[in-house]
């Protein structure tokens, strides 16, 4: 798999065929996405910033598959909440440097942390909830969808804390969740959008051991992710959130047991850092 200056190269060079879309793996929720007209980037976490900031738990599994300073293409740059593996601001900071045009797509809770890294108010996109809106310049669409980690918490003055993206792009629907569990009428929410050609979900599962010791909010039980899977009538999982902390991830045949038991014939894949997912519809 290509890392570094090469990773970068291959998403500068690489086209972009009719009902495709170019997925590659950053590691933890973190992906790049090329399309025809754009590249953008989700929750990216390019640094060892939460070690630093929380303790030597949060070390990382391995080094970054790219720098974010060398990331010079990027369009649009979204994060679905503020916690440090999602909004990462020694990657924000880099990026909005390195890729002067481009705009970063925010929930209202992420926009201190995004001016504590330099980010320009011109530059920020709050997308209204369950509404779906074009993003300028490209011809994606995209709705944001709440999320509950762990609750499906909401501001009067911020809206909804927890955000989940969809995409519609060249005929493919990709849908990242961000950070989330099943809350009440998720899986009807979803249902009531176009339906998943890939969706990334986080599934590391939770614990109050991890809870109590370090403060880490799980997601997703493996048997909850391959049942929402089967639910949604998703085309592609995959499965994300348990590679970067290895404190924080559980073995990934816990996965493969749950899919195979509650969702035998669901496609999933775990991606790995740097590794291109060229999807076709």
């Amino acid at each position: 798999m290509p890392t570094g200056q090469d990773l970068t190269a291959q998403m500068q060079t690489i086209p972009i065929l009719p009902n495709s879309l170019a997925i590659w793996g950053l590691g933890q929720m973190g992906v790049a996405i090329k399309g025809p007209d754009a590249t953008l980037v989700i929750d990216p976490c390019l640094s060892d910033v939460v070690r630093h900031q929380a303790g030597e738990w949060w070390t990382r599994a391995y080094h970054p598959p790219v720098a974010p300073e060398t990331l010079t293409t990027i369009d649009y740059y979204l994060i679905s909440h503020e916690h440090l593996d999602h909004l990462d601001p020694l990657t924000v900071a880099p990026v909005a440097k390195a890729s002067p045009g481009a705009k970063f797509v925010v929930t209202g809770w992420c926009l201190e942390g995004m001016n504590g890294a330099d980010v320009a108010e011109y530059r920020l996109i709050v997308p209204p909830a369950l509404e779906t809106v074009s993003l300028p310049g490209t011809s994606a669409k995209l709705t944001a969808i709440p999320s509950a980690h762990y609750a499906k918490e909401h501001d009067a003055h911020k809206g909804y804390r927890w955000f989940g993206y969809l995409i519609e792009w060249n005929g493919v629907t990709f849908y990242h969740s961000g950070d989330t569990i099943i809350y009440p009428g998720y899986v009807e929410v979803l249902r009531g959008l176009p339906t998943a050609d890939v969706a990334m979900i986080p599934v590391n599962g939770r614990d109050w051991y991890r809870e109590a010791d370090v403060g880490a909010i799980g997601n997703l039980l493996p048997q909850e992710a391959a049942r929402l899977a089967r639910d949604a009538g998703w085309g592609l999982v995959i499965a994300g959130h348990n590679d970067l902390f290895p404190n924080n991830a559980i073995p990934f045949g816990q996965i493969a047991d749950a899919f195979a038991q509650h969702a035998p014939r669901q496609p999933y894949k775990f991606l790995q850092p740097g590794e291109l997912l060229y999807y076709i519809h």
